[in-house]
């Protein structure tokens, strides 16, 4: 295999030395408008962010900046009485694009704008003043070891524990697990961001999200806006590029995991179009490293904006995936880690899809949107005993799906320093479950079988007021949001869910803030909680007085901007925990669990879990200056529940502690670049296997895995997880069209690393005692080194 890496790379790199590398220079154009108003501003200042070439926009905001040399840039816009403001990272490659920049305005003194002058890209939000950031395009298409993956990348960011292993990419935030993270797409909600994802809880190996089509992602982790709802931990608000309004380009790219074509282009003078599809290959490429199971998918977007004039306009959003993952059965030359995987392990079918629009009317200093979707979610998991399938004995048969359609209307006004955002919000639910599945109690192995058709209705409210100083040295904001649901009366009055949130920031020096934000935030139990029944076709849960998920927030932070390109900050949280779900048959709290490819919160709970997540987070970053992307962060979080027993805390199986990530991304001359990113994570609690449960024949059939032993719930931790990875680019740039490579090599240094032991049974009879198996103690390890090779061409 190295040596075929090898081949590759000089394959790619030798004609470089071969064919002169053209140079091309091209032409930025665009207009400045008023992002209200959506009128031209007349002579405002353009510049490319970090450098002196510059121009003047003529008297109807048009610029035209010559003679750039192709990659990837931002725009700088000033005028008198607005606020400066930076484009998202856009790509230079052909004369064809055009770039309109949104100025606002501001109550600031003229001599204040003067002396100001530009600013960097870190842009600040008066509703979230910490705990928010901004991802561009650069940073998710070349960053090390993330695979092109959004969900990998904010990996490199405070707060954010990584998955072990490297095969999954679930979100754990603030010691907060992965079922309580919400995603939206240009402020349209998705089920999940993942293929293969867990349901419940959205995690899974690779992401849903074509990197080459995103335009920018906002990552709350705290400080969530009014209008966003359903999340206690993160919040995570994807935007996509605009298609070209003046030309048609077409990219094609081949990852280390699949093969993608894009396409964006126009439709007279008001439509653009964006439209991506992917294929994978990563099936052959788990089943060459002798993985346990087979992944295959495929998946699309597209995003249509209608600009009717400049006060209307109109974007239709889509996104889809298949998925299909069956085991790879041929265990010859694998570990008993993978041995166990395929024996424990369902064949998953999943497909997901989304659309809405949203319509935006602009009228002065108040604007209107309306938000409609429809998304879908069908999860089928199926497990024969013994992977037998001519046996017929199946011991699990899941089939569920979820539907969602939502409405939004939002309303948001300007009174000099003052802005009030208002809005409702609606939406019909439905889902459907007909499991058939084995399982063990008490000495028995019994069938459970029932059919879920649950329709819901859900609505709620919400309005923020935001108040900025005229010299802008002090932003308030406060705010409010209800939710409820007619699923049950302990949740159908919106004041039960009443959501107040403040945020605060003060300039203490002269770029040094001191932030802070105080709220309350709701998230509705996943259906699979809701639509859980017993064999009575009872809905279990609905009886146990099921409530809203809550969650008491306190933010406070300060942060130093020394340079206009660099941003350092240090914030401490204290998140806590009241209505959790508790599993009323393994008690313990059901959020230390949906980080595996199970279904999540498939059993009878009750809203009585208790439980607290605090710590620190410091971290440096350093954007786009001197061609260089610098990410450090250092994160001490624990993360308990109490056990109810002992009325004391113990640890949640996301009480990493201790986080650091350091992750940069050099440009060098003649379009090489370099990435790397470094991840020590603290180890994670674990609970041990129950040997004497596990091993009774009965209880083993009943769903071909072992039983963990809660009596011992996480009292047990594993090692300081580390990795690096390492990402080489080069790009060559030719009249009008691009084409690059990459590789990467995730785990460059090999580290093993030692998960929690697992049982697993031999499938012989203990001779001992006739009831039993003879088990075996299986210690899985992980840390392949994985190099993958990318081609990307765009013209």
């Amino acid at each position: 295999m190295r040596r075929n890496i090898l081949f590759i790379i000089l394959l790619f790199i030798l004609p470089s030395g071969i064919i002169a590398q053209k140079n091309p220079r091209y032409t930025i154009q665009g207009q400045v408008i008023d992002k209200n108003t959506r009128a031209p501003i007349s002579y405002a200042s353009v510049i490319i962010w970090n450098s002196q070439i510059g121009t003047t926009a003529d008297s109807i905001g048009r610029f035209k900046l010559s003679n750039i040399a192709p990659g990837s840039y931002r725009l700088q816009a000033s005028f008198i009485g607005y606020a400066n403001s930076i484009t998202p990272e856009f790509l230079v490659i052909n004369n064809k694009g055009f770039e309109t920049i949104e100025l606002e305005e501001t109550a600031k003194a003229l001599q204040e704008v003067e002396i100001k002058g530009v600013s960097g890209p870190f842009r600040r939000s008066a509703i979230s003043p910490l705990s928010l950031k901004e991802i561009g395009f650069t940073e998710i298409e070349k960053s090390a070891g993330s695979n092109r993956d959004i969900s990998r990348v904010l990996e490199s960011f405070p707060g954010v524990a990584s998955s072990t292993g490297g095969y999954r990419n679930d979100l754990i935030v603030r010691g907060g697990g992965p079922s309580e993270n919400s995603y939206y797409i240009e402020g349209i909600a998705v089920p999940t961001i993942n293929h293969f994802s867990t349901q419940g809880a959205s995690g899974g190996p690779v992401g849903i999200f074509n990197a080459e089509l995103i335009s920018k992602a906002d990552f709350y982790t705290g400080a969530f806006p009014a209008d966003r709802g359903d999340a206690l931990s993160s919040i995570l608000n994807i935007d996509l590029k605009d298609g070209s309004a003046t030309s048609y380009n077409y990219s094609g790219v081949v990852g280390s995991s699949d093969l993608g074509f894009n396409t964006d282009g126009h439709i007279g003078n008001k439509i653009t179009y964006l439209f991506s599809a992917r294929q994978s290959y990563l099936q052959y490429l788990f089943k060459a490293l002798k993985l346990p199971f087979l992944p295959t998918y495929w998946d699309s977007q597209f995003k249509v904006k209608i600009r009717f004039n400049r006060y209307n306009q109109l974007t239709l959003l889509g996104l889809g995936g298949i998925d299909r993952m069956t085991l790879n059965t041929d265990t010859t030359g694998q570990t008993d880690g993978n041995k166990y995987i395929v024996a424990t392990l369902p064949i998953i079918s999943q497909n997901t899809y989304t659309v809405g629009g949203v319509y935006k009317h602009f009228a002065g200093n108040s604007t209107q949107s309306i938000v409609l979707s429809h998304d879908f979610f069908q999860n089928t998991n199926l497990k024969y005993l013994n992977n037998d399938a001519a046996s017929g004995d199946k011991i699990l048969n899941y089939n569920s799906y979820q539907a969602e359609t939502r409405f939004r209307f939002e309303n948001s006004t300007l009174l000099n320093a003052f802005r009030i955002d208002a809005g409702i919000h609606a939406e019909l639910d439905h889902y459907f479950n007909h499991t058939g599945q084995t399982l063990y109690s008490n000495g028995n192995a019994y069938k459970l079988n029932y059919l879920t058709n649950l329709s819901l209705m859900r609505w709620g409210i919400f309005a923020t007021g935001v108040y900025k100083s005229p010299n802008e040295k002090l932003t308030l904001a406060a705010g409010f949001r209800t939710d409820a649901t007619n699923y049950a009366s302990t949740m159908n009055h919106p004041f039960g869910q009443f959501s107040p949130r403040v945020s605060l920031s003060y300039q203490l020096l002269p770029k040094f803030y001191l932030n802070g934000n105080v709220g309350t935030y709701f998230e509705l139990p996943p259906y699979t909680v809701l639509g859980y029944k017993n064999n009575e076709n009872q809905y279990v849960n609905k009886g146990n007085g099921m409530k809203y998920l809550q969650c008491n927030q306190v933010v406070i932070g300060i942060e130093h901007q020394p340079k206009d390109y660099l941003r350092l900050s240090l914030e401490g949280f204290y998140k806590k925990y009241i209505n959790g779900l508790y599993s009323l048959s393994d008690s313990i709290p059901l959020a230390s669990e949906g980080a595996d490819y199970n279904v999540y919160g498939t059993e009878s709970v009750s809203s009585t879990a208790t439980g607290r997540a605090y710590g620190v987070e410091a971290s440096a970053r350093w954007f786009g200056f001197d061609h260089l992307n610098f990410i450090l962060a250092y994160t001490y979080v624990r993360s308990e529940y109490i056990n109810p027993n002992t009325g004391k805390y113990i640890p949640s199986s996301w009480d990493n502690r201790n986080l650091l990530t350091v992750t940069s991304n050099y440009q060098f001359p003649r379009n090489w670049a370099l990435g790397m990113k470094f991840r020590a994570i603290g180890g994670a609690p674990y609970t041990p296997y129950d040997y004497a449960k596990s091993s009774l024949k009965v209880a083993w059939d009943a769903k071909n895995s072992p039983y963990l032993d809660y009596a011992l719930y996480n009292t047990k931790r594993l090692a300081t997880f580390t990795e690096l990875d390492l990402r080489v680019d080069k790009t060559y740039y030719f009249k009008n069209w691009m084409f690059g490579f990459y590789l990467d090599v995730q785990n460059a240094l090999g580290t093993t690393y030692r998960e929690a032991p697992v049982l697993y049974s031999t499938g012989l009879t203990d001779p001992t005692d006739p009831t039993h198996y003879l088990m075996k103690t299986v210690q899985p390890t992980s840390g392949t080194i994985l190099p993958s090779i990318g081609i990307m061409v765009e013209f």
